[in-house]
């Protein structure tokens, strides 16, 4: 169509030259203003017309370009969830050796303790419908700088916490330039461990608090199996000192079972009274509404990034659960005996945290690690004598959630 323009324009300029040359004469009579903008109507006339032929024409080809991109990017972004996806083979991991590391806990560094087979250092989590940024050290130093890291909870959040200092020391030139404040050794009963990286004025700390809530007294008159009580309606008593953070990570739940509870003489309490009769996935509801009402009232989330990391794949077998196979591979499928009775923690913690009227993450990491029974701590820990199917060995697992966590940040 612009071809056509074009020649009839051509053909219209050629005639109208021939008139004037012809009737010259007569033109010369006329007043020359009156010839020019009849000439400047005509041109006009034709170049708006040549215009809106471009502008029909390319102006829907940008528009339905742009509708295109912008609904793909949206359809990807809603239907990626982070933790729905595999483990893959990368020779690209481990990302870092633990025996180099010196805040990764013997007990959890099963190459050092013997292990033989190193095929368990070797998987990366993929989620199906995206990717989680690989892990570049100097951004994430970086993003740290001035911020201050907390970690609470049980050994599990311990784990994390490791795993995240010896992520981190990887990118420091200057190895002693991060250090624990306090110059405490690695414990499994201290309640506060804070590593410093100076040269990037940030630190890293973790709180042990295994229900997050507090443990009481026995009231009086109680019966005699009652030697100790959980506070359901009471947040921990050091809880003050995890506010003034820019990253708060959370969880609880492994101590959540009889042998850690009612065995050992420990039994609930609200309100001051001792609740005998009450379930343990009840009491576990009560504890994570106080932690949620904390959360709600006492954290700034314009400044805190809350999280909740679910509950930990763990794969004990056998009749009592008290049977730990590591296998040399992941499984194809998860499974685990006790699948229904961990999910019912994940499913409370989801729950609670989707209900809160401030934004919190929920980090639902328990099916990814339902598939490495191939990466506990099993015999190869300090103590070999005592299976272990619940931790993770160093490298392993934990560093997957972290590479999550840096990814929200």
């Amino acid at each position: 169509m612009a071809n056509s323009v074009y020649s009839y324009w051509s053909s219209f300029r050629a005639l109208i030259l021939k008139w004037v040359y012809r009737k010259r004469s007569i033109f010369r009579s006329f007043n020359k203003l009156n010839v020019t903008s009849s000439c400047l109507f005509i041109v006009l006339t034709i170049s708006i017309i040549y215009g809106y032929i471009h502008l029909f024409k390319a102006v829907p080809h940008v528009i339905v370009e742009e509708q295109i991109s912008i609904s793909s990017k949206d359809s990807s972004k809603e239907s990626c969830d982070l933790y729905d996806g595999t483990w893959v083979l990368d020779e690209g991991y481990p990302l870092y050796n633990a025996s180099e590391c010196p805040f990764a806990e013997s007990s959890f560094n099963c190459l050092a303790n013997g292990r033989k087979d190193n095929g368990y250092l070797k998987w990366r989590w993929k989620p199906n419908h995206c990717e989680i940024s690989r892990f570049d050290v100097g951004v994430v130093l970086e993003k740290l700088r001035g911020k201050r890291v907390v970690f609470v909870g049980d050994s599990l959040s311990r784990t994390q916490w490791e795993s995240m200092i010896c992520l981190l020391m990887n990118g420091v030139d200057d190895k002693t330039s991060v250090y624990e404040v306090n110059g405490s050794k690695i414990s499994k009963k201290i309640r506060y461990l804070g590593v410093r990286f100076s040269s990037y004025n940030f630190t890293v700390e973790f709180y042990r608090s295994v229900f997050l809530v507090q443990i009481g007294s026995v009231p009086r008159h109680s019966p005699k199996r009652v030697r100790s009580t959980v506070k359901l309606d009471e947040l921990d008593n050091v809880s003050s000192k995890w506010i003034d953070s820019d990253v708060l990570v959370f969880n609880t739940g492994h101590w959540w079972n009889r042998a850690k509870l009612f065995e050992m003489g420990c039994y609930f309490k609200v309100n001051g009274r001792l609740k005998l009769g009450m379930s343990t996935m009840a009491a576990y509801t009560t504890a994570l509404n106080t932690w949620a009402s904390w959360v709600e009232n006492k954290i700034d989330t314009d400044r805190t990034r809350v999280f909740f990391r679910t509950f930990e794949g763990s794969h004990w077998s056998g009749p009592k659960g008290h049977t730990c196979k590591v296998t040399e591979n992941p499984l194809v499928q998860s499974k685990s005996e006790y699948s229904e009775y961990r999910s019912q923690f994940s499913d409370i913690i989801r729950e609670v945290v989707n209900n809160m009227t401030v934004p919190v993450t929920a980090m639902h990491v328990t099916p990814m690690g339902s598939y490495r029974s191939d990466a506990h701590v099993g015999t190869w820990s300090d103590n070999p004598t005592v299976p272990d199917c619940s931790h993770w060995c160093l490298p392993g697992v934990p560093d997957a959630w972290n590479e999550i966590l840096f990814s929200y940040l």
